[in-house]
């Protein structure tokens, strides 16, 4: 990494001049492994819906609560984070394992950027165990068989598909890959999950995703808490259920409620 706002090259596979979500999710969190080209999408984006900051921000924080809550409380040691996006802070398993150093992380992703970032910057624990695969999300039987060479499939899986299911377009498609996955792993397992809505920000929101979506990068479909809720028939919502990310056991805050922000997230074990 050099010392600038500019990732080193990473070789011919990597398109600098497309946006790229990943690497404008990474400008957002305030990382480095970002273009021009993606700070200034970024920020076109940004100027029409200034909370798509908070957005970023709010779904890490969910991510770290939701994971630490896992291997503290209910005594989870495997995870299977499918749609890693670039490393930045708190990592799934930098968070699983500070609780457990024996959790085991299994990261899926299809993009050779994140790929790179990931075998060279997502170490993990002595005791524990880390692996990447090169999968697609509809590539569910791939994922779930090299997923098998490092967790173990007949014990307990955390699920974790985080902002991923709105680069599906067909909602019906999305639902059938989550319930493909979720149908393999065993009872027990818990399911992680975040996605954008334009609950907050309405159409200023839905404005600025489609014209990011007309940069060429990989387009992404906000939808409505009532459309993500359908996601968990089946399954045992944990305390409080699908809300917005900042309100999901919010720490002690002599402030108040936290604000809502557009990604609505849930955990929920499968019976």
């Amino acid at each position: 990494m050099t010392d600038d706002a500019t990732p080193a090259p990473l070789g011919p596979e990597i398109d600098t001049t497309v946006p790229h979500s990943a690497r404008i999710w990474n400008y957002w969190l305030g990382g480095k492994d970002n273009y021009p080209v993606d700070r200034e999408a970024g920020d076109a984006y940004r100027e029409q819906a200034p909370g798509v900051v908070d957005m970023a921000r709010a779904s890490r924080i969910f991510l770290s609560r939701a994971v630490r809550h896992l291997a503290e409380k209910e005594g989870v040691r495997q995870f299977l984070d499918i749609g890693t996006g670039l490393p930045t802070m708190d990592n799934t398993h930098e968070v699983a394992q500070r609780v457990a150093p024996d959790a085991k992380i299994v990261y899926v992703d299809n993009d050779k950027l994140v790929l790179a970032h990931a075998r060279a910057l997502l170490a993990g624990t002595p005791e524990g165990a880390t692996d990447y695969i090169d999968a697609d999300l509809r590539d569910t039987d791939t994922i779930l068989a090299q997923a098998g060479r490092t967790l173990r499939m007949d014990r307990p899986i955390a699920l974790m598909l985080m902002g991923i299911l709105g680069h599906i377009r067909d909602w019906e498609e999305a639902k059938a890959i989550t319930r493909r996955l979720l149908d393999r792993l065993p009872s027990g397992s818990f399911f992680i999950h975040y996605d954008g809505t334009y609950e907050v920000q309405g159409e200023a929101l839905q404005q600025a995703q489609e014209e990011y979506d007309d940069t060429g990068a990989v387009p992404y479909t906000l939808r409505t808490p009532a459309e993500l809720a359908e996601l968990y028939e089946g399954l045992e919502l944990l305390e409080p259920g699908q809300v917005s990310c900042l309100r999901w056991r919010p720490e002690a805050d002599l402030f108040g409620e936290p604000e809502e922000v557009d990604v609505y997230g849930a955990v929920a074990r499968k019976p």
